[in-house]
């Protein structure tokens, strides 16, 4: 987007806790261009201009903290990007989104700023960052623009996004209560309530608990109406007729007055009442036909509107209400009058503000007719004009509060009306004189029994008490504190991570869960994959927690989800940071170690006061992440005296560390053994270490959950690192007597790691199999590669499918041009090509190590390349790790029943 010299180069909405804040921002990234140079203090009447069209900027404190303190920077001369921000989140604010949130800062790029501004809706934020930097720019150069038009197009797209009232309502009280909320569409209101089994959903007050049958009951009036009358509930008399003639009859049948609406229908459309001639009655069957092709006719029972709502069989408030109506002033027409009390700023058209909007149409032509009026009769000084007989909010009526004044045998019959129907939620609609004295003595009638109610008149009354309706509608969903969350275990950091979300979902699953996992290789339900590729972002996170099946969340958070988009939760109970290296430095802003110290942070400012916390004590950029959390840490080391973790236990602080060929949980000074390694396969018997810090990470991490030790070691006697079970991640593999080892890594501290577990596995001639990322900067591509040398004798390297925007050959002629003179190397066009050409260099004996870019497509091409070697033998491709010889011993199984003992 260009606007006068400035570009808007990006703009991200980042969803739930994210780098900025831990709310939902946008993320706008703008070059102003020549106004670098050009501040606000450049432009005579610039302020003037700006406040008078946003008065509400007079109020915007910034910087001084102050209300006055953002215009004091206007005269002092600020930039673009600043005034953006402010303008932004004060078009939200006249849309109806109370944010305060803000911050522009520059990016290093000269002239180029990073926008940040909170919203609740965002597609109306954008719009109302785009109407900002017109409206920014029109006042700076003195140009026309038509801000009521303007905003009138803002507060038309925010009725369109923004929930109703009624689901706001129960949304806000469901928040209060600390119910995760997802909203399901982008417009509409239905919304879940909860994550995974304990998910509840509504659509405005229609909840997943409401009975088909009961809707489809209060649809058919007639049968509504015949069953009430069965248990005693006062009912008029009526009967459905389907043609103007029979409408008449009808009425003569029930006795005039009549009401006459359609059998199916809502929100008072198509409804006449007080009806008394035969014209009155055609025309109102015309009216209600235009809905439903069967209109009902009942007697007019003689009264006030009053509406009872139900929820849960109990009756939570009421109120009267009247239809919209204009009081005349002796000098303007009604349709003037009309659009004078539209112009209330709590009505708009629809249902999204306090009041409606009153129209003029046919069913206001009908009652004025009745009062001998039209749209241009000029009314009397006082004189009330009706325009709608039947009183609903939705056709412009207005609503007093009367909660407190229903008589009990009122509320009984109202409570009994829903309880019979079996409505959760029910709106019981009587007409009486006086909702105070009992239906029976005055002649009221119950009139309709709603489905869904509208909230609205109990929210927003016009007169009289608000009441809070939406809590005790969560309040059946979720009764008496029930839960609402499944555990969320969240893993990060630069290595490791996918290893640990497999080993903590597999203890999960070994303690029978129901497991929702995400990673790099896909998404996961109860192990089944549900959805292919990288999988590591918010939204694969979000497809989980939405799942009815799900009864734990695993996730796996990568660096670029989480820069892109923020979390994909509102807060989980277990964080993991397995560790912090260099890698992906140099991309969106993420320049030093530091910088991407702070991404994976967000994961763990994420966690909810009673959670726990995961570091590697080993890393000290990790360790220090414990400040970021009120959340209890839980450390795990390899090093036998680390500080941090003598500290940490001092104090009384939980770790899971090595000790005596062990791994053991430690709580202060006490000391329980859970399990030795020489029982844990995937670790070689604690020789490869990386692997014996990822058992550490998912130990940490499922006791910091709660999950019982005994399940956390048999989960870790049982897990495999072989090609089904965790492909790519340091899968050994025996093809005719080549060891083939597939892995994944793809930096430096990577490979560092990988040469160590290598070494473990005994000399032999390698060979390596390599393709690294093209969005790499050289100087790290050039370190992940030579952190190989000292353990591989000859190279395969590759291009990538995807280059990042390198040449052709690029990548893998830069790597081959910085290895030693002495180890040979060659180029291959691709993974596929390249592993084929290296398995042609192999012998019995030798080892080949792949380094997986695509983990599918690799196994795939080693499975061809075992076909064709074995078929005549009839072996079958090895799914699972054998034991593996290490040094001359051979490491794996281990006594399922080992017990977890304490001393």
């Amino acid at each position: 987007m260009v606007i006068q010299g400035t570009v808007v180069r990006e703009v991200r909405a980042l969803r739930q806790h994210n780098l900025y804040a831990y709310m939902p921002v946008l993320r706008a990234v703008i070059d102003i261009g020549p106004y670098e140079e050009q501040p606000s203090n450049c432009f005579p009447g610039f302020v003037e201009r700006l406040t008078a069209w946003l008065p509400g900027l007079l109020q915007h404190e910034c910087s001084p903290a102050r209300p006055g303190g953002f215009v004091e920077r206007l005269r002092r001369g600020t930039y673009l990007a600043h005034i953006c921000e402010h303008v932004t989140l004060e078009l939200q604010n006249l849309m109806g989104f109370d944010v305060t949130f803000g911050r522009a800062r520059g990016t290093g790029e000269r002239g180029v700023y990073q926008l940040i501004v909170a919203y609740q809706e965002e597609e109306p934020a954008r719009a109302a960052l785009e109407t900002a930097l017109r409206l920014t720019l029109a006042a700076m150069h003195d140009q026309p623009f038509d801000a009521p038009a303007e905003l009138e197009k803002l507060l038309s797209l925010a009725d369109e996004f923004r929930l109703g009232p009624s689901t706001a309502a129960i949304v806000g009280a469901a928040r209060r209560r600390g119910i995760p909320v997802t909203r399901l569409t982008p417009t509409g209101s239905l919304v879940q309530l909860g994550y995974g089994i304990y998910q509840k959903r509504i659509v405005a007050s229609e909840t997943s608990n409401t009975s088909a049958i009961a809707v489809e009951l209060c649809q058919e009036k007639p049968m509504t109406n015949r069953m009430l009358r069965s248990v005693g509930v006062p009912v008029p008399e009526g009967r459905t007729a389907r043609t103007a003639d029979d409408a008449w009859a009808a009425a003569l049948d029930v006795g005039l007055p009549v009401v006459v609406k359609p059998e199916a229908g809502n929100q008072g459309k198509g409804v006449s009442v007080n009806l008394r001639t035969e014209a009155q009655v055609r025309r109102a069957y015309d009216l209600a036909s235009a809905f439903d092709t069967s209109v009902l006719v009942e007697r007019h029972v003689v009264g006030d509107d009053y509406r009872l709502l139900i929820v849960n069989g109990k009756m939570v408030a009421a109120s009267r209400r009247e239809p919209a109506q204009v009081v005349g002033d002796g000098r303007r027409s009604i349709e003037e009058l009309v659009a004078e009390v539209n112009r209330d700023p709590a009505r708009r058209p629809g249902h999204s503000n306090p009041l409606t909007q009153i129209r003029l149409d046919d069913a206001a032509d009908l009652v004025l007719a009745q009062q001998e009026l039209t749209r241009q009769s000029v009314a009397a000084s006082g004189q009330v004009v009706r325009l709608r007989l039947n009183a609903n909010l939705s056709t412009g009526g207005t609503a007093t509060d009367v909660t407190d004044e229903v008589h009990p045998q009122n509320v009984k019959l109202g409570e009994l009306a829903a309880q019979f129907l079996a409505l959760d939620v029910a709106g019981i609609d009587m007409l009486c004189q006086d909702i105070r004295r009992p239906l029976a003595e005055q002649g009221g009638a119950v009139v309709e029994v709603n489905a869904a109610p509208g909230l609205r008149m109990h929210l927003h009354p016009t007169r009289g008490k608000s009441r809070k309706v939406g809590r005790p509608i969560v309040e059946m969903l979720y009764p008496d504190d029930a839960p609402s969350r499944i555990p969320i275990i969240a893993v990060t950091g630069t290595n490791g991570k996918t290893t640990v979300t497999r080993l903590v979902a597999h203890m999960y699953e070994t303690a029978r869960w129901t497991v929702g996992r995400t990673g790099t290789e896909g998404t996961y339900i109860g192990g089944d994959r549900i959805m292919r590729g990288d999988c590591s972002g918010p939204r694969s996170a979000q497809a989980v927690l939405l799942h009815p099946h799900v009864e734990v969340a695993v996730l796996e958070m990568a660096r670029g989800g989480i820069i892109r988009e923020g979390l994909g939760f509102d807060g989980c109970d277990v964080a993991v940071v397995t560790n912090v290296s260099s890698d992906h430095l140099g991309m969106k802003g993420i320049n030093t170690v530091e910088d991407l110290g702070r991404v994976k942070q967000v994961v763990v400012e994420a966690v909810n006061r009673d959670g726990a916390v995961v570091l590697n004590a080993d890393d000290a950029l990790v360790a220090e992440m414990s400040a970021a959390s009120d959340a209890p840490v839980i450390y795990f080391s390899l090093q036998p005296n680390n500080p941090v973790v003598a500290a940490h236990l001092a104090d009384g602080g939980r770790c899971v560390l090595v000790e005596e060929g062990a791994i053991v949980l430690r709580t202060g000074a006490e000391r329980s053994e859970l399990v030795e390694l020489s029982r844990v396969p995937f670790t070689f018997a604690g020789a490869v270490r990386f692997q014996v810090a990822n058992a550490l990470a998912a130990v940490a991490a499922t006791w910091g959950a709660g999950l019982n030790p005994a399940m956390i070691a048999r989960a870790l006697r049982t897990f495999k690192t072989d090609a089904a079970t965790c492909p790519g991640r340091f899968n050994v593999i025996d093809i005719s007597g080549v060891q083939v080892v597939l892995d994944y890594g793809h930096n430096e501290a990577a490979m560092q790691a990988l040469a160590s577990a290598v070494v473990a596995l005994g000399r032999r001639r390698t060979i390596m199999v390599l393709g690294l990322p093209g969005d790499r900067r050289d100087h790290d591509l050039v370190a992940t590669a030579s952190a190989t040398v000292p353990f591989v004798d000859e190279y395969v390297l590759h291009d990538l499918k995807d280059r990042r925007e390198r040449r052709e050959n690029e990548v893998p002629e830069l790597i081959r041009s910085r290895l030693p003179s002495n180890l040979p190397s060659a180029v291959a066009p691709d993974q596929h090509r390249a592993i084929q050409q290296a398995w042609g260099m192999a012998r019995p004996g030798d080892r080949l190590v792949v380094i997986a870019d695509e983990t599918d497509d690799a196994l795939a091409t080693l499975r061809s390349l075992f076909k064709s070697s074995d078929d005549e033998a009839g072996c079958e491709w090895p799914l699972a790790t054998d034991p593996v010889p290490l040094l001359g011993k051979t490491y794996g199984g281990g006594d399922a029943a080992h017990a977890y003992r304490t001393r």
